[in-house]
């Protein structure tokens, strides 16, 4: 059974997508759709830059998905199909595209206010994000409750065994990586992002994407998906909806994601989308498992080769 996974905020880099822009009509509509439903040529923020303006996360988001569905396109004419989805946070946009669950438009306009919204929640140095190497996750919960002082800090992505993601006040995420670095973790690195995603102080932002969210057309994702915020498997476009919504300011559980889609008979794991990010974690955590990627020609050939036409499909 193959799953496709979707990577998040961090994958970005300029010059993303042109490769497959350049050699697949198919991904070249993906990016004329997007400018046109967005208003501005992201195509030309992803594929020339400025870097600076690529970072930002309201353009970072809608950069990221339009360049996934760009890389999936070709996949799907080549006859390579998915029996389940998945996507780290942002990722889950692109997996319920992938799904048909959500329009290509509605998904892009979404996600660029997402950004802002998630953004514009906590003012720039208040929040903050460490990434906590190397301690089981019940140590870095207890860390964290120590540490919080009436202040927010919790676990924000369990990205695999030994790498869970931080987030909350600057403050109380520093007390907690001292106390995770006491209890034994290798490293506590503190990440350059510009807001505290996926934890309590993102509650602003999930309140004002909520409504935006509930007038959305969703339609039942097929193949279905795992969902971030739960680890289950979505069958149902209102309980996709309902998942994006608690998203914002909930826990990524991709280590328990990627463990539900090997429980459900996934052997092959493809990542469809700029970088190889989430390839490493699922190595990590499904041992064993086939792991492939499209995010350029080459790789979405090889892909295609590893696979053969409608392979398991």
């Amino acid at each position: 059974m193959i799953a496709f996974v979707f990577p998040g905020q961090g994958s970005q880099q300029v010059g993303m997508g042109k490769a497959l822009a350049d050699a697949f009509p198919e991904s070249r509509a993906v990016y004329a759709q997007a400018d046109a439903a967005l208003g501005f040529p992201l195509s030309t923020l992803c594929f020339e830059g400025p870097e600076a303006d690529l970072q930002l996360t309201a353009n970072t988001q809608p950069a990221i998905l339009a360049t996934s569905v760009a890389a999936l396109r070709p996949l799907l004419a080549r006859g390579i199909e998915p029996q389940r989805v998945a996507g780290h946070s942002l990722g889950e946009y692109s997996a319920l595209v992938a799904a048909g669950a959500l329009s290509l438009e509605d998904a892009l306009r979404t996600v660029r206010r997402r950004g802002q919204y998630m953004q514009e929640a906590v003012p720039v140095g208040v929040g903050a994000m460490a990434a906590i190497l190397g301690l089981d996750l019940a140590a870095i919960e207890a860390a964290c409750r120590e540490a919080a002082q009436g202040e927010v800090v919790a676990p924000a992505n369990v990205n695999s065994p030994g790498q869970v993601v931080i987030a909350g006040h600057t403050a109380a995420v520093a007390r907690a990586s001292e106390k995770c670095k006491a209890a034994g973790a290798k490293r506590a690195v503190p990440l350059p992002v510009s807001a505290p995603f996926h934890c309590a102080l993102m509650q602003p932002a999930q309140d004002r994407l909520a409504p935006e969210l509930e007038a959305l057309a969703f339609r039942d994702p097929a193949p279905p998906l795992v969902n971030n915020v739960d680890a289950a498997l979505v069958r149902d476009g209102a309980a996709c909806r309902a998942g994006l919504v608690r998203q914002v300011s909930g826990t990524v559980r991709w280590q328990e994601s990627v463990e539900r889609l090997a429980q459900e008979g996934v052997t092959t794991f493809v990542e469809v989308g700029p970088g190889t990010v989430l390839s490493g974690l699922v190595k990590k955590i499904a041992k064993g498992a086939r792991v492939l990627n499209v995010d350029r020609p080459e790789s979405l050939e090889a892909t295609v080769a590893a696979l053969g036409a409608g392979a398991e499909g």
